[in-house]
């Protein structure tokens, strides 16, 4: 994570730029069961290349529907920041229901649970010879809401609070990550669509926020399959004119695979001394299926 990932981590997996890689699943429990019926990303995230001990991570995010209007998903995750290391796994379940059939106006519902075992090696310090560890089981709920091309989510993750107890290091207890996700699929004939989005982050436990200005755009062909191109533009809220990192973002879609891959430069103080943050994610979808109900229907013309 650009930002968070120079303070410490949140006990949660870090949000970069895999949620543009179509797969918003990442970002928010409301998207599990939208879309395609089984879908699996797998993604390979590594920051600030030529920094030592620079963050990175790895993760799997699987999301399918049940019945006609509820969906469940899985995250397992592995992530590294310097002396702090920890795992995880998500547990899911959405459900969506039609506000107006005729406007095409849904609402998305969505709960995970969430297990995260956070370790913090100490061997290079002096006078202590073991590692610190820690197991929070928390949660995070989410809702969406869709009026045709136009989404808008709100999340929370970690709404439990933990004391850490942590004797070595500063690491927050108050642990409440909020999510803001929106934007708009626009249709610009000739099976072209245009999505600029916006997505905020604000950090409970020191107060920091950040948002990601996002365009896309999509080009299908005759058979459904298409490609993307887009940037992405992250900074603090309170520094809107100095970017923390900006880059391209590139993907497609073709049968039953998918791959999506971002690059930032970073520009921040970092920026002498790394070759940017880059991200790839591969994904598969399998048993597509039509839903009886169209509130499982994504925004992205199929």
């Amino acid at each position: 994570m650009t930002v968070a990932g120079s303070y410490g981590q949140e006990l949660n997996v870090p949000v970069a730029t895999q949620y543009l890689a179509d797969n918003p699943y990442v970002i928010s429990p409301t998207y599990a069961g939208i879309g395609d019926n089984f879908r699996i990303n797998l993604n390979g995230y590594k920051q600030w290349v030529g920094v030592e001990d620079a963050p990175q991570s790895q993760a799997l995010y699987a999301d399918f529907r049940v019945l006609n209007q509820s969906g469940a998903g899985m995250t397992l995750y592995n992530d590294s920041n310097g002396y702090t290391k920890q795992a995880g796994a998500k547990l899911t379940f959405a459900h969506h229901i039609i506000l107006d059939y005729y406007t095409k106006q849904y609402l998305s519902f969505g709960m995970s649970y969430i297990y995260n075992s956070f370790r913090f090696n100490i061997n290079e310090f002096n006078g202590i010879t073991d590692d610190r560890a820690t197991i929070n089981n928390n949660f995070e709920v989410g809702f969406l809401y869709r009026n045709r091309g136009f989404y808008a989510s709100a999340t929370a993750t970690n709404i439990l609070q933990k004391d850490l107890n942590f004797e070595i290091a500063y690491e927050p207890n108050l642990l409440t990550n909020y999510q803001l996700y929106a934007g708009y699929v626009l249709d610009m004939g000739n099976r072209n669509e245009l999505e600029p989005s916006a997505f905020y982050q604000y950090y409970q436990s020191d107060g920091r926020s950040v948002t990601d200005l996002n365009i896309k755009y999509r080009k299908f062909n005759r058979y459904e399959d298409y490609f993307w191109v887009g940037a992405s533009y992250r900074f603090l809220n309170d520094q809107i004119g100095k970017p923390l990192a900006v880059g391209p973002i590139i993907g497609f879609q073709k049968g039953y695979i998918s791959a999506g891959y971002s690059y930032q430069i970073t520009l921040n103080g970092l920026a002498a001394y790394n070759s940017g943050t880059h991200s790839l994610t591969i994904g598969f979808r399998f048993l597509q299926g039509l839903s009886n109900c169209p509130c499982t229907q994504s925004p992205v013309h199929d």
